[in-house]
């Protein structure tokens, strides 16, 4: 798969998730009720849920633009390692956050990013080449300050933010090349 193509699911899937801001929007934020709440039962399918319902259209917004360049890049690696990474960093990403997370409503695909961004830098470190450390250069250049979202941070997820970079980190260290 090229670049182009990965650029194809990764849209579709920032068209599925604009898709549902909008009914989202339409139905006074209800399906943020599907959001990922920790240590609660009632929480658990918000792992998968919650990167796809957002708190407001500006919200997705300042998900969707990085979303879409960062999972192209993990795209144009195939479709298998795309799918493969966002399995782990929703998943482990999600579960971390139900675990450890503040008790609250989290929402949003900022973990998924963070977990992109992450997988795309270490990916340079744990197999090396010219190529990963160009890609991983630009990623450091473009989204360097994604960095200050793992602090603490007023109206905002930073536990998904930690639990979506960890979850990057370990796909990268765990999946095959």
């Amino acid at each position: 798969m090229n670049i182009v193509d990965g650029f194809r699911v990764v849209a579709g899937l920032a068209g599925l998730m604009l898709a549902l801001q909008v009914v989202n929007a339409l139905s006074g934020y209800s399906l943020n009720g599907f959001g990922l709440l920790p240590q609660s039962l009632w929480g658990l399918p918000g792992i998968v849920a919650a990167p796809f319902l957002h708190g407001s259209f500006a919200h997705l917004a300042g998900n969707l633009l990085p979303f879409l360049v960062l999972g192209s890049l993990v795209a144009a690696e195939g479709r298998r390692c795309f799918v493969a990474v966002s399995l782990v960093v929703v998943l482990l990403g999600g579960l971390l956050v139900w675990l450890f997370g503040r008790d609250g409503l989290h929402v949003g695909a900022s973990g998924w990013v963070f977990g992109l961004w992450a997988w795309l830098l270490a990916r340079a470190w744990y197999k090396r080449s010219w190529r990963n450390l160009l890609v991983a250069g630009v990623v450091l250049l473009l989204y360097g300050g994604l960095v200050f979202g793992l602090l603490p941070g007023r109206g905002t997820s930073f536990e998904s933010h930690i639990a979506g970079a960890l979850a990057g980190l370990v796909a990268a260290r765990l999946l095959p090349p």
